[in-house]
This record gives structure tokens, C-alpha cells and sequence, in this order.
């Protein structure tokens, strides 16, 4: 009989959890195994450099100790390459296919004939000259660098011969950029380059230079601004509709910014907001104050899924929008925490993964709303009954400070917030949504490392909204932002929702 106080007493008695905790127990030593042995090289490696002999000449002796081990890998890799090649050649029978993806039918295609020498044309028996039966075709995939165009807008001018007065002269087309050189097709590849593909514009001025074009980074910088103020009015009705939205994906992330001249850097923040039709807003602000998604959000009423951030505490207050939870950052806590408590660390990731199965098989299923939160209430509902169980049994075992206690903790503080997403089916279990969206501008800071001025984070806010946007829709950000820009200054005001991604149709 099991004394109560026995460490497997604390252990589920559900066979299910105990099989997946074992699981991730081995799972974990293995992991630990691999590192240890990696630190173990190092150090021999270390030991060898710093107090072992430094020849490397080859003990002939030596090789008679490791011909016959020589011989067995020898043999070894050969039953292995014979084995893998079986079994590609199985795979390659049963499907039917090489493996390669077919390239894309719309690519330009550039007919190259190759002909056979004139003897081989001749018949080798009659003499009579070869006719042409068939063909052979084989693609390679090639690259042309990108080319710039210089567009000439030709105005002719008209005048009377006889009175020689009343010249006139068409009007030019609208331009992104009055009395500006840049087409909007140029301007496009610079904000695409450096927000989407986040090259900055340093070494876009440098991949120019190359091609023969003298463009400095000062000038493409007023470009930046002057296409962000063009498309202010889009991120602001996007705004309009996200507020409208029943639920909001929101987080934030840190920026460094220099204020202006001065080489001191502070952290500046873009907080990203995401509706159900992937309409998405960044806003900057120049800390990490509340205010900054209070006045975002104003007397917003639908969900909020979001992390824990305090910040955002303000919204719930006035009792008209309602916080749901992110499962995934409480994940995360068990999983650091694991480390120093492997028998609840694990038992809590087991249960917390029996929760993500139940979604992925709702998304496998492409259940509706309704369909999910049934599936939810039938089978989620229970596995979070259990977690409960052991976070109120854990708070009691562990020491507050420890990093199982402060995973307790947090769990148990969000609890309401985290058995929200039961409620409805359009939300959803984690704020992953918006943790992905933020990743471009993470990627992007590694490489352009400061905003210039706080101009440049509500710059860098609107377009890379508009990228995210275009991202979240499956459309090229290219073409989308060429052929807005050149719509936008002439697009009816009352109309401007038709020009958001989400909308977005080419103009003929």
C-alpha cells in the first residue's frame, strides 16, 4: 500500500497522463543526454588544446586497433545506403512521382531550340534527310535580376498656327509623389524591401548602386513618409472596423528608437491589433504605458484575447470588453519550470497538450463556431477540471517564489480568463495570432536595430499593418501596394474600405 505521503502518491492515477508523462520524461533526458555529451566534447576538446599534445601525427600502431571497427561501420553504411535506396525506390513506385514540384505555369517561359548535328539528320540507310516527330522538353529555373524603367510622360503642345496663342497641354497623370521621381512601383519594392523583407534602406541604397542607380537612404526616408501618409486613411478605417470586431488578437513588443539626433536609445513599443476578417493595426507608442491600448481600444465591448500585461487591465475595468486568455503563455511557464520540477512540470504539459489535440482536431474537421464549442464543452471542459484539481493541490506543495509557484500562480490568476475561449467558438485557445504577426518586426529590428524618431515608429506602424494585412490574406504586398498607391489620392473618401486587404481588387 502506498503511503500518502510517498512521492508517487502525488503522481495522476489516470494511465492515459502517466503513459505521456513517461513519454516526456524520456523524451526530456534524451534531449539532456545529447547536450551533456555535446558539453562532454567540448571539454575534451578544451583539455586536448590546452594540456595534450599538439602534433598531429598518426600513431601507426593506432591502425590496427580500428581496422576491423573500420571494417563493421564500412559494412554497416552500405546496408543502411542499400536500405534507404529500397526504400525511396518503393516510395517512388507506389506514388508515381519524382519527388519535384512542377514550376509554376504562369512564369514567362524562353524557348531555347537545340538541333542535332546535320550527319545525325541524315538517315543511315537510305540517306534521306530526318523529319521532325516529336520534341523533348527540359526546364531549368533561371533569374534576371530586377530591372528599373525609366516611364517618359509625353505632353504634346497645342497651339493655334495662325493666332499663335492658347497653348495647351494635358494634364499629368495623379503621382504618389508630387513633382517626385519615384513610380509606384519603386516605391513599392522600397517599403515591401525593408518592412516585409526588412532590408534597410542602407542596403537598399547599396543593392542600387549597383545597378547603376544613385538613390540615398535620406531620400528613399522621405519616400517612406510620404507613402505612409498616402495610406494613413486605410490603417484608419481598418482601425474603424477592428473596433467593430467581436474579438481582438492584441500584443506588443519593444523597439529601439533614437531621439533624433542624440545617440541615446530608448525602448519604444508597436502593439498589434488583429480582427476576425485579418484586418490588422499596428500603433506605436512611445513606452509601455496603459494609455497606449486604453486610447487604442476605447469603450471596446467584444473579446480580448491578449496576455497578462496589466496594461490592459484599465480596458476590463469598465466592464464593457472581456479578457480571454492565452493558453499558450501559460504553457510556456510550466515548461521553464519543468527544469527544477519534472513530475508536475510534465503532468501539467500533458494535460495543458490534450487541450491543443482537441483543437487540432477541430481545425482538421473544419468545424464551425457552434460545432467548437460543443466539441470544447464536451471534452476540453473536463480535461480543465482536472488541471484545476492539481493547480489548487500543487499551491499548496510548492513554494510561491519557486518557478513551479509562480507557473502555479499565474495559472491560477488567469484561471477565468483561461476557460473563456469555452464560451464562443470563434475565439481561440492562445494568442498565437498575434505573437506570429509580431515576429516581422522582431525579425526586422535585428536589421535596421533603431527607429531614427518616434515619426518613424507611427511610420513604421502603418505599413507594416498594411504588410500584415496583406500577409494574413494570401496577396502579394507588391502588387497590393503599387496598385494602391496609385488609386488612393483619386479614390473616393466614402468608398476607402475597397482599396483594405481584405477587399482589395486589382483595377484592370
Amino acid at each position: 500500500m502506498i503511503n500518502a505521503n510517498t512521492p508517487a502518491a502525488k503522481l495522476p492515477t489516470d494511465i492515459y497522463t502517466l503513459q505521456q508523462m513517461v513519454l516526456q520524461l524520456l523524451a526530456d533526458v534524451d534531449a539532456k543526454t545529447h547536450r551533456l555529451q555535446d558539453l562532454q566534447n567540448q571539454l575534451d576538446w578544451f583539455k586536448r588544446h590546452t594540456f595534450g599534445r599538439r602534433s598531429e601525427k598518426w600513431d601507426p600502431h593506432q591502425k590496427l586497433l580500428f581496422e576491423a571497427l573500420e571494417k563493421q561501420v564500412k559494412s554497416r553504411q552500405a546496408e543502411i545506403l542499400a536500405s534507404r535506396r529500397s526504400s525511396e525506390s518503393m516510395a517512388k513506385k507506389e506514388s508515381h512521382r519524382n519527388g519535384r514540384k512542377p514550376l509554376p505555369k504562369d512564369l514567362p517561359r524562353e524557348r531555347i531550340e537545340h538541333v542535332p548535328e546535320k550527319e545525325a539528320l541524315l538517315c543511315s540507310t537510305c540517306g534521306r534527310e530526318k523529319e521532325r516527330i516529336g520534341e523533348e522538353v527540359t526546364e531549368e529555373l533561371d533569374y534576371v535580376p530586377a530591372s528599373f524603367v525609366v516611364r517618359q510622360h509625353i505632353r504634346g503642345k497645342y497651339a493655334c498656327k495662325v493666332c499663335q496663342n492658347g497653348v495647351v497641354i494635358a494634364d499629368l497623370p495623379t503621382r504618389p509623389i508630387e513633382k517626385g521621381r519615384p513610380g509606384t512601383g519603386l516605391l513599392s519594392h522600397i517599403l515591401v524591401s525593408k518592412y516585409g523583407d526588412h532590408l534597410p534602406l542602407h542596403r537598399q541604397e547599396g543593392i542600387f548602386k549597383r545597378h547603376g542607380i544613385d538613390i540615398r537612404r535620406s531620400t528613399m526616408c522621405d519616400w517612406v513618409g510620404q507613402s505612409a501618409e498616402l495610406l494613413q486613411p486605410l490603417v484608419k478605417e481598418m482601425k474603424r472596423q477592428i473596433l467593430l470586431s467581436p474579438k481582438i488578437h492584441t500584443d506588443d513588443t519593444p523597439v529601439p528608437v533614437r531621439n533624433g539626433p542624440r545617440k541615446q536609445i530608448r525602448k519604444g513599443y508597436l502593439w498589434v491589433y488583429i480582427d476576425m476578417d485579418n484586418n490588422v493595426v499596428f500603433d506605436y507608442t512611445p513606452n509601455r504605458c496603459r494609455e497606449g491600448p486604453v486610447e487604442f481600444l476605447g469603450d471596446y465591448s467584444g473579446y480580448i484575447q491578449a496576455d497578462a500585461y496589466s496594461g490592459y487591465d484599465a480596458v476590463f475595468e469598465k466592464g464593457l470588453a472581456t479578457e480571454v486568455g492565452c493558453w499558450a503563455h501559460t504553457r510556456r511557464k510550466f515548461y521553464d519550470a519543468k527544469d527544477t520540477d519534472p513530475v508536475r512540470g510534465h503532468e501539467l504539459l500533458v494535460l495543458i497538450g490534450q487541450l491543443y489535440d482537441i483543437e487540432r482536431q477541430a481545425k482538421e474537421e473544419k468545424l464551425n463556431a457552434a460545432e467548437i464549442k460543443t466539441l470544447r464543452q464536451k471534452y476540453s471542459r473536463p480535461i480543465l477540471e482536472r488541471i484545476q484539481q492539481r493547480l489548487e493541490a500543487f499551491s499548496i506543495e510548492v513554494l510561491p517564489k519557486s518557478p513551479m509557484g509562480q507557473a502555479v500562480g499565474y495559472a491560477r490568476g488567469q484561471w477565468d480568463a483561461l476557460n473563456r475561449y469555452l464560451e464562443n467558438g470563434i475565439l481561440e485557445i492562445d494568442n498565437n495570432l498575434a505573437e506570429r504577426t509580431l515576429r516581422m518586426v522582431v525579425i526586422g529590428r535585428k536589421n535596421w536595430l533603431f527607429a531614427g524618431h518616434d515619426n518613424g515608429g507611427h511610420r513604421a506602424a502603418i505599413i507594416y499593418g498594411l504588410i500584415a494585412s496583406c500577409k494574413l490574406c494570401k496577396i502579394d504586398p507588391f502588387a497590393y501596394l503599387r496598385d494602391v498607391l496609385d488609386r488612393v489620392s483619386t479614390h473616393p473618401a466614402s468608398q476607402v474600405a475597397d482599396l483594405l486587404p481584405a477587399n482589395w481588387k486589382p483595377s484592370s
